[in-house]
C-alpha cells in the first residue's frame, strides 16, 4: 500500500509543475499583417473606457530582445498585474514583411533605440514618454525593478495632477 501511495505522490509532484508551468508562443507576438492603424485605434477607445494607457511594445518576431521582455513581463506576478491594471498593450510589428513606418514617424521614431522600444500613449493617443528598454536590461534579461518602476511612473495615476498641488 505504501508503494502505492509513493507513486501517487510522485506522479502528483511532475504533473502539478507541468500544469503549472506557463507556455508562450514567442514565435507570434508580433503581427506582420496586421492592421496596426485600425488595432491602434481600438486599443485606444479601450484604455478611455477602461481609463489606462495604451503601451505599444514595438519589435518583431525575429528579436530576442522583444521574446526576453513579453516573457519577462508574463512570468512575473506584479509586471503583469502592474500591465493589466494600467495598461492595454499592443505589440506594434516592425520587421522586413511591415516595418509600419508611417506610425512610427507619427510616434517620434522610437525605432532609434532599437527593439524592443516601449511608447506610452494616453487613452486619445498622445505620445507621453518613449522608452529605451536597454536602460531596463539586466544582464541576459531585465531588471524587475526598473521595468517595475517604468510602469508604476507611467501609469495613469502617476500622471494625475492632483497628486501634485501644493497644499
Amino acid at each position: 500500500m505504501k508503494k502505492y501511495v509513493w507513486m501517487l505522490l510522485l506522479s502528483i509532484g511532475f504533473v502539478i509543475p507541468s500544469a503549472c508551468a506557463q507556455t508562450h508562443d514567442l514565435e507570434h507576438i508580433y503581427s506582420p499583417t496586421a492592421n496596426a492603424k485600425a488595432d491602434l485605434a481600438a486599443a485606444r477607445q479601450k484604455a478611455a473606457a477602461e481609463k489606462k494607457h495604451v503601451l505599444l511594445q514595438i519589435g518583431g518576431n525575429w528579436c530576442i530582445w522583444c521574446k526576453r521582455f513579453y516573457k519577462f513581463v508574463e512570468d512575473d506576478p506584479a509586471l503583469k498585474e502592474a500591465v493589466n491594471k494600467n495598461y492595454v498593450v499592443y505589440h506594434l510589428n516592425y520587421s522586413k514583411e511591415n516595418k509600419n513606418l508611417p506610425i512610427l514617424k507619427e510616434l517620434g521614431y522610437p525605432q532609434r533605440f532599437g527593439f524592443p522600444v516601449l511608447v506610452v500613449l494616453d487613452a486619445k493617443g498622445n505620445r507621453l514618454h518613449t522608452q529605451n528598454t536597454g536602460l531596463l536590461e539586466s544582464a541576459d534579461s531585465y531588471d524587475q525593478k526598473k521595468v517595475a518602476e517604468f510602469l508604476k511612473q507611467w501609469s495613469p495615476t502617476a500622471l494625475l495632477p492632483s497628486h501634485y498641488v501644493n497644499e
